[in-house]
């Protein structure tokens, strides 16, 4: 009698309002959360060769640091590429931020804060901030968190990769060069001034996957693609560029995350251009107005600062420097309300070629995009 008033008791407590029985839920072991550990997780060993401005065709006062771009280099161990994948790959990230434009098919981005806390972690502790900064050449912090982690993904299956195979072969022979033809992300500069871009798939039988730079001159610089853990440094928002096909493998997963200096009295040039189509703007536009504002804010009290102490030296008021000042902050703020361009005037995909430098890469992107149009 008490086994049936015990089951009885289990089968009313099953059934659901509109008299559905569900069946009981079994107990689930939840895997514990992995928390980035810069000991464990850092296998940082320096480039081989860093490339400077200079060497690439442009002057060294280009952007924000004589370094133009690194050669790759080992920086997270394997456990911690696994957790990266892990998160990043999961579906709550890819129903939520996914993302595709005219200039990549598939990117997830601004997933970080919310889905991601090891990546988060990773790309905000001091140790990896000072790796980073170290090969750059300039003290450099996250440009916002929205962009911590963005990812391109470039995913096949065997079959597809066995016809891509074919396909080369068959435009190898007739002299045509397939990587120019289908890049994964297409000519284009950064919107911030530096990027990271660290690799999250095997590359052992890859084929292509370099990054392609712009020199000076116009000519076309490859730089070998990082494996699997490493990465590479890339002045990114003042060197065209693109990420080149590869064959050889079902995936290619690059998590990019991008940097600008951590001094307020450094320059500012980044843009939304590449990156306010593929984005919440409000999440967007409200971390690039607050990361603007604080260094405005920064700017004003070593003005002030300035001119009490010149007052208290008894010198005369600097009426040039502070003119000029102000002259430069109504343009970095004029800057800013060029960025937030009104939500109902962006269309989301297009990204257009305005963050193009050469009139040569703007005509070749046009050409391949016109071509993609024709075909479809």
């Amino acid at each position: 009698m008490a086994t049936a008033e015990t089951m009885t008791a289990t089968s009313v407590a099953r059934l659901q309002l509109n008299g559905a029985e569900t069946p009981p839920k079994s107990p689930v072991s939840e895997t514990p959360q992995v928390t980035f550990d810069p000991a464990k997780h850092l296998q940082h060993t320096p480039p081989s060769k860093v490339y400077t401005m200079n060497e690439l065709g442009y002057p060294n006062s280009r952007g924000v640091s004589h370094v133009g771009v690194s050669e790759p280099f080992p920086l997270f161990s394997e456990e911690a590429v696994e957790q990266m994948r892990k998160e990043v790959l999961s579906q709550e990230v890819k129903a939520k931020h996914e993302y595709s434009s005219d200039l990549a098919q598939s990117q997830l981005r601004g997933f970080a804060p919310d889905c991601a806390p090891f990546v988060y972690d990773a790309w905000k502790n001091p140790e990896t901030l000072a790796i980073i900064s170290k090969i750059a050449g300039v003290d450099l912090v996250p440009a916002m968190d929205f962009e911590i982690g963005h990812v391109n993904l470039s995913v096949t299956s065997d079959e597809e990769k066995a016809r891509a195979l074919a396909y080369v072969k068959e435009q190898a022979a007739a002299g045509v060069n397939w990587e120019d033809e289908s890049p994964i992300v297409d000519w284009h500069t950064d919107s911030y001034p530096f990027v990271c871009v660290t690799m999250l798939s095997d590359c052992t039988d890859m084929v292509g996957g370099e990054t392609a730079l712009r020199k000076g001159d116009g000519e076309v610089a490859k730089v070998r693609g990082p494996q699997r853990g490493s990465a590479v440094i890339l002045q990114g928002r003042y060197i065209e560029h693109q990420a080149l096909r590869a064959l050889g493998t079902t995936e290619r997963i690059s998590m990019v995350t991008s940097f600008r200096p951590r001094s307020a009295a450094i320059k500012d040039d980044t843009v939304l251009t590449t990156v306010r189509a593929v984005s919440n703007l409000n999440e967007l536009y409200h971390q690039f107005a607050e990361y603007r504002f604080e260094m405005l804010e920064e700017r004003c009290r070593n003005i002030n600062r300035y001119m009490r102490d010149q007052k208290r030296a008894n010198r005369a008021f600097d009426t040039r420097g502070v003119r000029d000042f102000i002259r430069e902050q109504i343009e970095f703020l004029e800057h800013m309300e060029r960025e937030i361009v009104p939500n109902e005037l962006v269309k989301k995909g297009v990204i257009g070629d305005s963050h193009l430098i050469s009139d040569h890469t703007k005509q070749e992107l046009s050409r391949r995009r016109g071509a993609a149009a024709g075909e479809e």
